[in-house]
Protein backbone atom coordinates (compact mmCIF):
# COMPACT_ATOMS: atom_id res chain seq x y z
CA UNK A 1 0.00 0.00 0.00
CA UNK A 2 1.06 3.49 -0.73
CA UNK A 3 0.91 6.31 2.46
CA UNK A 4 1.41 9.44 1.62
CA UNK A 5 -0.07 11.75 4.30
CA UNK A 6 2.24 14.24 4.98
CA UNK A 7 1.08 17.50 6.06
CA UNK A 8 1.49 19.81 2.67
CA UNK A 9 1.14 23.91 3.33
CA UNK A 10 0.52 23.60 -0.51
CA UNK A 11 -1.52 20.77 -2.25
CA UNK A 12 -1.64 22.28 -5.50
CA UNK A 13 2.42 22.73 -5.63
CA UNK A 14 2.67 19.57 -3.91
CA UNK A 15 1.06 17.87 -7.19
CA UNK A 16 2.57 19.88 -9.23
CA UNK A 17 6.32 19.23 -8.46
CA UNK A 18 5.66 15.18 -8.29
CA UNK A 19 4.24 15.22 -11.64
CA UNK A 20 7.37 17.58 -13.08
CA UNK A 21 9.74 15.46 -11.06
CA UNK A 22 8.05 12.18 -12.44
CA UNK A 23 8.28 13.67 -15.89
CA UNK A 24 11.63 14.77 -15.55
CA UNK A 25 12.86 10.74 -14.66
CA UNK A 26 10.70 9.84 -17.43
CA UNK A 27 8.22 7.84 -15.18
CA UNK A 28 5.75 5.65 -16.58
CA UNK A 29 3.10 6.36 -13.57
CA UNK A 30 3.14 8.17 -10.03
CA UNK A 31 1.06 8.35 -6.92
CA UNK A 32 -0.52 11.29 -5.43
CA UNK A 33 -2.26 11.83 -2.42
CA UNK A 34 -5.91 12.25 -2.66
CA UNK A 35 -8.33 15.40 -2.49
CA UNK A 36 -11.00 17.09 -4.17
CA UNK A 37 -8.48 19.40 -5.90
CA UNK A 38 -6.05 17.37 -7.22
CA UNK A 39 -9.26 15.75 -8.36
CA UNK A 40 -10.03 18.54 -10.21
CA UNK A 41 -6.32 19.69 -11.76
CA UNK A 42 -6.30 15.91 -12.61
CA UNK A 43 -9.43 15.45 -14.48
CA UNK A 44 -8.23 18.70 -16.45
CA UNK A 45 -4.74 17.60 -17.44
CA UNK A 46 -6.61 14.28 -18.37
CA UNK A 47 -8.47 16.37 -20.64
CA UNK A 48 -6.34 17.83 -22.01
CA UNK A 49 -3.67 15.47 -22.82
CA UNK A 50 -1.30 16.52 -20.61
CA UNK A 51 -1.56 13.29 -18.86
CA UNK A 52 -3.21 9.60 -19.54
CA UNK A 53 -6.00 8.29 -17.04
CA UNK A 54 -5.33 8.35 -13.49
CA UNK A 55 -7.28 6.20 -10.77
CA UNK A 56 -7.99 5.71 -7.01
CA UNK A 57 -6.19 3.29 -5.29
CA UNK A 58 -6.15 1.83 -1.81
CA UNK A 59 -8.13 2.35 1.37
CA UNK A 60 -8.91 4.45 4.06
CA UNK A 61 -6.06 6.86 5.10
CA UNK A 62 -3.64 4.53 2.74
CA UNK A 63 -5.80 5.70 -0.59
CA UNK A 64 -3.75 7.83 -3.50
CA UNK A 65 -4.52 8.50 -7.01
CA UNK A 66 -2.14 6.83 -9.65
CA UNK A 67 -1.58 8.59 -12.86
CA UNK A 68 -0.40 7.56 -15.77
CA UNK A 69 2.14 9.94 -17.43
CA UNK A 70 2.16 10.55 -21.58
CA UNK A 71 5.30 10.77 -23.66
CA UNK A 72 5.09 11.11 -27.78
CA UNK A 73 6.44 7.70 -29.93
CA UNK A 74 10.24 8.87 -29.36
CA UNK A 75 9.69 9.86 -25.60
CA UNK A 76 8.94 13.11 -25.97
CA UNK A 77 7.41 14.83 -22.93
CA UNK A 78 3.67 16.13 -23.24
CA UNK A 79 4.49 17.88 -20.66
CA UNK A 80 7.11 20.93 -21.11
CA UNK A 81 6.68 22.84 -18.50
CA UNK A 82 4.06 23.97 -15.20
CA UNK A 83 4.45 26.84 -12.90
CA UNK A 84 2.54 27.45 -9.58
CA UNK A 85 0.91 30.77 -9.77
CA UNK A 86 -1.40 31.76 -6.66
CA UNK A 87 0.40 30.76 -3.57
CA UNK A 88 -0.59 31.01 -0.17
CA UNK A 89 1.85 34.28 0.04
CA UNK A 90 0.61 35.93 -2.50
CA UNK A 91 -2.84 34.71 -4.30
CA UNK A 92 -2.94 36.11 -7.88
CA UNK A 93 -6.36 36.45 -9.21
CA UNK A 94 -7.99 37.33 -12.75
CA UNK A 95 -11.18 38.86 -13.99
CA UNK A 96 -13.13 37.46 -16.66
CA UNK A 97 -12.12 39.63 -19.10
CA UNK A 98 -8.38 39.34 -18.04
CA UNK A 99 -7.87 35.64 -17.98
CA UNK A 100 -3.90 34.53 -18.81
CA UNK A 101 -3.13 33.28 -22.33
CA UNK A 102 -0.04 30.77 -21.79
CA UNK A 103 2.15 30.79 -25.42
CA UNK A 104 -0.10 32.10 -27.17
CA UNK A 105 -3.23 29.36 -26.37
CA UNK A 106 -0.88 26.57 -26.75
CA UNK A 107 -0.62 25.80 -23.01
CA UNK A 108 -3.67 26.19 -20.28
CA UNK A 109 -3.94 28.29 -17.15
CA UNK A 110 -5.87 26.16 -14.58
CA UNK A 111 -8.58 28.54 -12.25
CA UNK A 112 -10.34 27.70 -9.16
CA UNK A 113 -13.51 29.80 -10.03
CA UNK A 114 -16.65 29.92 -8.31
CA UNK A 115 -17.98 27.21 -10.77
CA UNK A 116 -15.26 24.47 -9.83
CA UNK A 117 -11.60 24.57 -11.20
CA UNK A 118 -11.38 25.26 -14.49
CA UNK A 119 -9.14 25.98 -17.48
CA UNK A 120 -8.83 29.34 -18.54
CA UNK A 121 -10.76 28.92 -21.80
CA UNK A 122 -13.67 26.71 -19.96
CA UNK A 123 -13.32 30.31 -17.60
CA UNK A 124 -13.83 32.32 -20.66
CA UNK A 125 -17.04 30.21 -22.06
CA UNK A 126 -18.50 30.55 -18.71
CA UNK A 127 -17.65 34.31 -18.55
CA UNK A 128 -15.89 33.72 -14.70
CA UNK A 129 -13.09 34.75 -13.47
CA UNK A 130 -10.94 33.44 -9.97
CA UNK A 131 -7.70 32.37 -8.86
CA UNK A 132 -5.19 31.68 -11.13
CA UNK A 133 -3.78 27.92 -9.76
CA UNK A 134 -1.08 27.39 -12.50
CA UNK A 135 0.24 26.86 -16.22
CA UNK A 136 0.85 24.03 -17.96
CA UNK A 137 2.44 23.68 -21.20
Amino acid sequence: MVSLRTNVTDPVADLLTRIRNANLAYKEELHVPVSKLNEAVLTILSKEGFIGRFELEGEGVHRAFKVQLKYGAKRERTITGLRRISKPGRRMYAKRGELPRVLGGLGIAILSTSQGVMTDKDASKAGVGGEVLAYVW
